[in-house]
């Protein structure tokens, strides 16, 4: 086909063999190690800010707050605290945020009460700019700074702002507790990526001072493609934080612009402070001063870097409303106070969350703000340079082509004169299973241009008037629900991935898209990468994904070199990259298939679509997506067995089942040998009467209720136990995997019952195996790489499995393990050689592990029922694709009708023996689930005259109007005296949070009476966090009740527990 046209600039590209996203390579304390690591570009400054504050030769322990690893930063500390890396990293505690988070680090560090500060410790807390806040009351109390006692904090700049909870650097929850800080800390603010890391290893070289290091963890350090020199860490007694930042090549400001101006900035060192600095050095007139000290405030070096030409000096300050003074106004102000000399006049700018946000999705915004403080004649300067291409690929999680952007960036990342910046953002609500942006910015490796981070060169903002050089839509029905063709700048090229035709792709656009198509005069090109791959797959999955993205890489190259594409360009460029062939296909056959494949779109000859549509959503930065796996597999053995061998497992049952899984003690019921017979308890089989969402569709969390009908099962359960629910795997993944590993899901497959060695089996099919036990959609051991590693037919993938099983590849197996979540169905399909039988792999995999809810029901009130309360688990791995937790997308998929294997978990939560002893129950969210039915049983009580004693209820959870779980019922029990006191406590619907502790300490007296005079009951369910202050609210209540100190109290609760009066189910 002919070419169509094309705007763009050849750019030299380097040789490089990666085909997809390279692994994060192995951290290692050697410098060689780390410089090498550096020099590849491959991971980030966040990354190296974390392994330089985690090392036991900095730190001799690490505090992860909740919110710090809510803004992915602490997960990879505490993989690398997991695995066994010779003592390397500090042991890590996580921690709650919540007021006084602070004081259990200060009790860590003071003298004569920790055993931390009697072994000299230097402590590491993770947090972000509102963690830091919750905390700065609690560090008055802190000793000061030795250089074998002391304090620092990590804290990666992001914070969620808005109704969308976009995520913004925003300093402002931090800023107006800045003033409290006490004397002893020091604060370092940085925003490079080099500088992050430089200022990271200071604070840890300063020995007489706390530090606090806020660095951009919003942009520019979690940034790739950047070349950082990582520094070896050793503290230096004595040395001074103006000798510290000396060495590093920093001061505590920077000043840059023109060195005659009248006009100054003041910033604190982030990303639109740098934006600020490029702005500068191109204007005439304006200087900006950039603030990389907030404590201690140095008032000399700020005077000594300012211009004597100055007159006017603006203070951007982050606050989080406009009527709260900024602390950093405060200080310009009082340094350059003079009454005996007229000086410069100091203007404060209050910079809201919400401003913030249009400054960052809007760099004209912010220059339009700059020009506006510059004399009128001085035009407002532009971030536009003509050697920057500037790259904008749109995907969904778990698409194949997600990682196409990888690619692109690692084709330019190792050419010595050209940066490759790459940065992926996400966007978990706009659309159901997410939206992934990446940006790619590539640039002059040594130009002489400020660095800018890449959110503010390339924008993705509201109503954008386009900025982008090349834009990708690697999944197309992205085009009818977000806001993706106004990003592209004038001529550029469009790449829409899709197996739609032109006039599929044209009838399926917003009707505000042609329009702008033509005012812009875009190319908009189509490749069906999908097709071109499956021609060439000859039956592979694995294989078709790696064409599609080889296919895609040849279709950008050619888009990117613009006029002067041509097929032998293309191919030598491809083939530095990837050589002469793609699994056994020549290149040259792979250029001209994408050469061809390359459909140009001409919007000319279709009208305008009139049919009403809604508005296209924007995109929306609000999360980054990191998680850590948790627990091993284990492995039993089996072999394939025959229709023969079924026949025997069916007619003779009891010759091939354990004698104790035929009948069950207590029971008039038998136990069908047919159901899960592998198991060791015993299991029912019931079906789901009900499966009902209790909180709205459009709220974030999915609560369900669910009832499940157990007539004719001889199930039995007492108020309080937990329900085992045995899940099964996706009926499509299943059939997928089996249609693509070429086993017949219908064959038998024989398994030994466990602790039998084998002298005992049991027979299903392999669909029933890999659906019902098998946990083949699990998280692979070690083991299971090395053991893989025997079945692989080509070297290439027999030594990366056995790499991976390695000491050596430990941190290959925590990325994948950890980071990427890998499937043993995804290390199969990613090793595809590597295929044993299905005997032995399921002799390689372990089985899927029941998952136990708490009862929300009493049987003597439900009778042949059972009732849960259950919330949906799902998350997004950093490279976009979702994941989902296995048994509550099973439970939540249920339908009516359909069957589901239990068993019975004894609990802890039991009601006492005396139904006159009162009651105090706390659950938080599904940790009201027990309460429903102790409740339910005390109504059932008092319904048959018989006496109850008072029952307290406290139940936290965000909202009222979407997750008053049962409340409902909760009104009537109240109403008909069933609860006494209802404690209801909605954190998020009031001017200030309300948590259960705050409830109970309005009940005070009336708790320490219960439990102290009256023999009552304390239960609390639900997670960890609220524990340390409901203890506290409960010993403040005992104490001046009883006449007894606190500690009197405090034992008092411990004795509690052993009388099974004070009960805790937390998790």
């Amino acid at each position: 086909m002919a070419s169509p046209k094309q705007s763009g600039a050849s750019t030299p590209l380097s040789p490089t063999t990666t085909l997809s996203a390279p692994p994060t390579p192995k951290l290692k304390a050697a410098a060689n190690d780390l410089q090498r690591i550096a020099d590849s570009g491959a991971i980030t400054a966040s990354t190296l800010v974390e392994y330089i504050a985690s090392r036991t030769a900095s730190t001799s322990s690490v505090f992860v707050y909740d919110l710090a690893e809510q803004a992915g930063f602490g997960t990879l500390t505490k993989s690398w605290a997991d695995a066994s890396d010779a003592g390397e990293t500090a042991p890590v505690v996580s921690l709650q945020t919540r007021a006084g988070a602070g004081l259990s680090l200060v009790g860590r560090l003071s003298q004569g009460s920790s055993k931390d500060a009697a072994r000299s410790a230097v402590l590491t807390a993770y947090t972000t700019p509102s963690g830091l806040a919750a905390m700065v009351q609690s560090l008055f109390y802190i000793p000061p700074a030795t250089p074998t006692s002391r304090l620092v904090i990590q804290v990666p700049t992001v914070t969620p702002v808005g109704e969308h909870f976009a995520l913004s650097p925003t300093l402002a929850p931090f800023t107006p507790s800045l003033a409290l800080l006490p004397e002893g800390f020091t604060v370092l603010a940085s925003a490079t990526p080099q500088e992050a890391v430089d200022l990271a290893t200071l604070s840890y070289k300063l020995t007489g001072t706390h530090v606090i290091h806020l660095f951009d963890h919003y942009s520019a350090t979690r940034e790739t493609g950047h070349i950082t020199t990582p520094p070896i860490v050793l503290p230096e007694p004595g040395l001074s934080l103006v000798d510290g930042l000396k060495q590093a090549g920093y001061g505590a400001f920077d000043y840059a612009g023109d060195h005659s101006a009248q006009t100054v900035i003041v910033m604190v060192n982030g990303p639109l402070a740098l934006t600020a600095k490029a702005v500068a050095s191109r204007t005439t007139g304006l200087g900006v001063v950039i603030v990389r000290v907030l404590r201690p405030w140095d008032e000399e070096a700020l005077r000594s870097v300012l211009p004597s030409s100055v007159k006017k000096i603006h203070v951007f300050d982050d606050v989080p409303t406009e009527s709260t003074q900024g602390t950093l106004y405060l200080d310009v102000f009082s340094t350059l106070l003079n009454p005996l000399l007229p000086g410069p006049l100091v203007k404060s700018h209050r910079v809201v969350p919400a401003r913030t946000q249009e400054f960052l999705t809007s760099s004209a915004a912010f220059i339009g703000a700059v020009a506006e403080l510059i004399p009128a004649a001085v035009l407002a300067p532009s971030l536009e340079t003509p050697s920057l291409k500037k790259l904008l690929f749109f995907s969904t999680p778990g698409s194949p082509m997600s990682g196409l952007p990888r690619m692109v960036e690692a084709t330019f990342l190792s050419h010595k004169s050209l940066s490759s910046r790459l940065l992926t953002d996400n966007d978990a609500f706009s659309k159901q299973g997410g939206l992934t942006a990446d940006r790619i910015v590539l640039s002059p490796r040594h130009g002489d241009a400020p660095f800018v981070p890449v959110s503010a060169v390339l924008p993705i903002s509201p109503r954008s008037t386009g900025v982008a050089s090349f834009v990708a839509v690697l999944d197309p029905s992205l085009l009818k629900s977000h806001e993706i063709l106004s990003h592209a700048a004038f001529g550029a090229p469009i790449l829409v991935v899709t197996d739609w035709t032109a006039a599929e792709l044209v009838a399926n656009l917003h009707k505000d898209a042609l329009p702008l198509i033509r005012e812009r005069n875009l190319r908009i090109c189509t490749l069906n990468a999908k097709e071109l791959a499956a021609d060439l797959a000859k039956g592979s999955p694995h294989g078709q994904t790696v064409l599609e993205n080889v296919i895609a890489l040849l279709a950008f190259l050619r888009l990117y070199l613009g006029q002067a594409a041509t097929e032998e360009l293309v191919y030598k460029v491809a083939k530095a990259d990837i050589g002469e062939s793609v699994r056994d296909i020549e290149l040259s056959k792979l250029v001209r298939v994408a050469w061809d494949g390359l459909v140009a779109v001409e919007v000319a000859g279709f009208g305008d679509n009139e049919q009403p549509a809604a508005p296209l959503k924007d995109f929306t930065f609000n999360a980054i997506a990191v998680e850590t796996a948790e627990g091993d597999t284990v492995v039993n053995g089996a072999r394939l067995g025959s229709w023969h061998d079924g026949a025997k497992h069916i007619l003779f049952p009891s010759a091939f089942t354990p004698t104790d899984a035929l009948a069950w003690s207590g029971s008039t019921y038998e136990q069908n040998p047919m159901l899960r017979p592998e198991l060791p308890e015993r299991t029912f089989l019931v079906t789901c009467s009900v499966n009902r969402r209790l909180t709205p569709l459009e709220y974030d969390r999915n609560v369900f209720h669910l009832e499940f009908d157990t007539r004719g099962t001889g199930l039995k359960y007492e108020i309080g136990e937990a329900l085992g629910v045995h899940g099964w795997n996706d009926t499509a993944e299943v059939l997928d995997f089996c249609a693509w590993y070429g086993v017949d899901p219908n064959k038998l497959i024989t398994l030994p019952i466990p602790g039998t060695d084998g002298a005992r089996m049991h027979t299903r099919t392999v669909f029933q195996a890999l659906q019902q036990q098998v946990d083949l959609f699990g998280k692979p051991t070690k083991t299971f790489y090395t053991e893989l590693a025997e079945y692989a037919s080509t070297k290439a993938d027999k030594y990366a499995l056995l790499f991976i099983g390695s000491p050596e590849g430990s941190a290959m197996f925590k990325k994948l393990n950890e980071k990427d979540t890998v499937t043993f169905a995804e290390v199969l399909k990613r090793y595809e050689t590597a295929r044993p039988g299905i005997e032995v792999l399921c002799e390689l995999i372990g089985d899927i592990k029941p998952r136990h809810y708490s009862i929300a029901s009493a049987q003597a009130v439900v009778g042949d029922r059972v009732d849960l309360l259950v919330v949906a688990v799902d998350w997004v791995t950093p490279s976009g694709s979702p994941r989902y937790g296995q048994c509550t997308r099973y439970l939540a998929g249920l339908k009516v009708g359909q069957k589901v294997t239990v068993s019975i978990k004894p609990s802890v939560m039991k009601l006492p023996p005396d139904n006159t002893q009162p009651l105090i129950m706390a659950g938080l969210g599904t940790g009201a689930a027990p309460f429903r039915a102790f409740l339910q049983y005390r109504a059932h009580l008092a319904a048959q005259g018989l006496p109850v004693g008072p029952t307290y209820y406290y139940f936290g959870a965000r909202h009222q109007s979407q997750e008053y779980l049962y409340g409902e019922e909760i009104e009537a029990f109240v109403l008909d005296g069933t609860i006494t006191r209802a404690g209801l406590a909605f954190s998020r619907d009031g001017p200030r949070k309300v948590y259960i502790q705050h409830k109970m300490q309005e009940d005070g007296p009336a708790l320490a009476r219960m439990l102290w005079d009256d023999r009552g009951v304390f239960y609390l369910c639900g997670p960890t966090w609220p524990v340390p202050d409901v203890y506290e609210a409960l010993v403040d209540a005992l104490a001046p009740h009883a006449d007894v100190s606190r500690e009197q109290a405090g034992a008092f609760l411990e004795g509690l527990k052993e009388e099974e009066r004070y009960v805790l189910e937390v998790y």
